[in-house]
């Protein structure tokens, strides 16, 4: 193997690829739902490889990884971020906020009463709260200090080694306690409550689970049979026959000749109708003895599937209910599903629309083409980024935190520039939600910073932190693992009764939110199986923007308290 041993050493890139590529295989592995993620998988890739093979890493190279990824995860949560502060979502941002800080308390309590050096206490914390970007901060934190290179770079190896140990339980710790441990302690029917707020949502139950009648399906050609539901009505009281549904009619044939219908066209028996909506809301409308068609002429109608980003405050803070009520040219569209903060939440007729949330729409060309300017902006498809706004928010966010000192009691802590260049990536995304044609960058290539910047990251620090890893697992690892349970148990219990009998937040909603502000969307997949209903993710939605950016910083922070 020293052939090997001897390209890692020219060659060091290789031994990051190779990490990161493991990491992606172990993420892959799933326990009954349940796994690592490719994050911590790349960290522990990283320490295996660098047990056996020294693979010098620049810190440099950390560095840039690590910057992207946090510009990248900040210009996805700045819509939410803000938009979140605003009217009743302040019980939620305080919700984010206050699990964070009682984590960070707790890592503090517990690092101090165990004596760890800053490095395990800063793993402790990102392990134990699943905030991995908090290694980064960390680091940036430790190697300010005014130390000896080697000692400080033995405390950055002790946070990949504590993260890796603590994370095991930080994410089981918090999915069993969204989706077991929380109803218990409130003492409520997760399901039960869960339909409640499913009710209050307008949404509606079949058989094959949740969906609702505004999702869309498509075009389809029916003929109009003697003595049908629909003869003699009107296209308008055709298409209100069904209290709550979305269908409409489009097109009709009538007597060889095709014409496109006004709200008061009277169908007759033997027309043939092109209508959107879905199949089955069609026939219980029109009739059983309706029959489709095969009439291609008919439905020969452009359709479009856009994607259309809110920032109309016309529309924002509306239910879709009211959308439709009284906008006249929601007519002709039919919403697939709605995305915010890059999590999809439940679409019912009184969910409300907020500022930076994408709704996925389908319809005629035209129809979308009216309504597209009431609610904000099209995202077109594109596959060109906006470097010249990244690379200058990069470098403003990198100068800011270099620069800024923050005085918290006796102490004088810098920002940092991870934490700085977070910042400034979420004042870009705010800045895009109110301008979508500013900095616009694709949402895939926003993923890809996202990941490869994060995983790329957490293998070079396991690289580095290989030689160490077996040692201080046998020195340290039971000590840390049970820390970390006390560590991700506190702040999940603490947040459940805060936030249900001081901020009196729905119970089943409550649930996503506290793993929202752990950041684990695992927790909130758990709570949706166990529920059997999709509506915790509105909570996650509210409480993972203020989770990230906290959870981040503690990073910067719990290294200055422990020093």
């Amino acid at each position: 193997m020293e052939w090997l041993a001897k390209l890692f050493t020219k060659y060091p890139e290789m031994g990051v690829y190779l990490a990161v590529g493991i990491g992606y295989l172990i993420g892959r592995v799933k326990f009954r739902g349940v796994g690592l993620g490719a994050v911590t998988g790349s960290l522990l890739g990283g320490l295996l490889i660098g047990n056996f093979f020294r693979v010098p890493v620049s810190d440099q190279a950390k560095s840039m990884m690590f910057l992207l990824f946090l510009f990248g995860i900040g210009y996805s949560l700045g819509p939410s971020f803000f938009q979140n502060l605003k009217g009743d979502g302040w019980r939620w941002a305080v919700l984010g906020a206050f699990v964070p800080v009682i984590g960070l308390i707790t890592a503090y309590t517990v690092a101090h009463f165990l004596k760890l050096d800053p490095g395990y206490a800063a793993g402790l914390l990102s392990g134990s709260l699943t905030e991995s970007p908090a290694i980064g901060t960390a680091s940036e934190a430790i190697r300010s200090l005014s130390l000896p290179e080697e000692q400080k770079q033995l405390w950055i190896s002790h946070i990949a080694v504590a993260d890796a140990i603590c994370y095991i339980f930080g994410t089981l710790g918090v999915i069993w306690c969204c989706s077991s441990l929380g109803p218990r302690l409130l003492r409520f029917d997760l399901r039960a409550e869960s339909k409640k707020v499913e009710a209050n949502l307008g949404m509606q139950r079949s058989k094959l689970g949740v969906y609702s009648a505004w999702q869309p399906i498509g075009f389809r050609a029916y003929a109009i049979p003697e003595g049908g539901l629909v003869v003699g009505k009107t296209v308008g009281e055709a298409e209100l026959s069904i209290p709550g549904a979305r269908l409409f009619v489009e097109r009709i044939r009538r007597k060889g000749d095709i014409f496109f219908p006004v709200g008061t066209t009277v169908i007759e028996a033997n027309d043939t109708v092109a209508v959107l909506g879905r199949t089955e809301i069609m026939i219980k409308a029109l009739g059983p003895s309706t029959h489709e068609v095969a009439d291609p002429e008919l439905l020969t109608i452009p359709v479009a599937s856009f994607d259309l980003y809110i920032t109309s405050k016309t529309i924002a803070g509306k239910t879709l209910q009211e959308i439709v009520d009284r906008v006249e040219n929601a007519r002709g569209v039919l919403l697939r599903g709605i995305t915010r903060g890059g999590q999809k939440i439940p679409i019912g007729t009184n969910t409300v629309i907020r500022r930076g949330d994408t709704l996925h729409v389908t319809g005629s060309e035209a129809a979308i083409e009216k309504l597209a300017p009431l609610v904000g902006r099209v995202i077109h498809p594109t596959e060109e980024s906006d470097l010249a706004v990244l690379g200058i928010a990069i470098f403003i966010g990198v100068l800011v935190g270099a620069t800024l000192i923050i005085p918290l009691g006796g102490l004088r802590i810098a920002l940092g520039t991870s934490v700085g260049t977070l910042l400034a990536g979420v004042i870009v995304g705010w800045m895009r939600s109110v301008r979508p044609w500013f900095a616009i960058i694709p949402d895939g290539a926003v993923l890809f910073m996202r990941s490869i910047g994060l995983a790329a990251f957490v293998a070079m620090i396991g690289l580095k932190s290989g030689p160490i890893f077996v040692q201080a697992v046998k020195e340290y690892g039971y000590i840390l693992f049970l820390g970390g349970i006390v560590v991700t148990l506190v702040p999940l219990i603490a947040g459940l009764f805060f936030g249900r009998y001081v901020l009196g937040l729905n119970p089943a909603l409550l649930l996503g939110g506290i793993a929202g502000a752990q950041t684990m969307i695992a927790g909130v997949a758990a709570v949706q199986e166990k529920s059997d209903s999709p509506v915790a993710a509105l909570g996650y939605s509210y409480t993972a923007a203020i989770g990230h950016i906290f959870l981040t910083t503690w990073g910067t922070i719990i290294v200055s308290l422990m020093t």
